[in-house]
């Protein structure tokens, strides 16, 4: 019964009994969120065709900032990657290893849904 109530709050996130607070970011936090996930996002165009669309979306939650990198191919399903990264680490920011890697995950994933999708019906056209 606990769970019906709106202040019963997830387990993990508030307690019960609990009011939900948002998590408020510094303009520089937000910032340095926006320049990370802009980055991730031209890198990952950058490894892929003009027909893949690539997209963000940063959100604020209760649990703090929460931001997504999509992933729309010409064939298949969309794919994203999303991540909450702690309030420390804006301040130092996001690392480019991290951002690299995260592009690059996409940029597969988003490979692999168009074979997928297309199958092996493609004759190829060099060896």
């Amino acid at each position: 019964m606990n769970g019906n109530t709106p202040y019963g709050g997830a387990p993990g996130v508030v307690d019960a009994g609990q009011l939900s607070t948002d998590v408020e970011l510094t303009t520089d936090q937000r910032q340095s969120l926006q320049r990370a996930v802009a980055g991730i996002v031209s890198q990952t165009r950058s490894y892929l065709p003009d027909s893949y669309t690539v997209g963000s979306e940063l959100s604020y939650g209760s649990s703090g900032p929460t931001a997504t990198v999509a992933v729309r191919p010409p064939a298949g399903h969309p794919v994203s990657a999303g991540f909450a990264p702690d309030l420390d680490d804006l301040e130092a920011g996001i690392g480019a290893d991290e951002r690299d890697e995260v592009a690059r995950g996409l940029a597969a994933s988003a490979a692999l849904q168009v074979m997928d999708a297309v199958g092996d019906g493609i004759t190829p056209t060099a060896r």
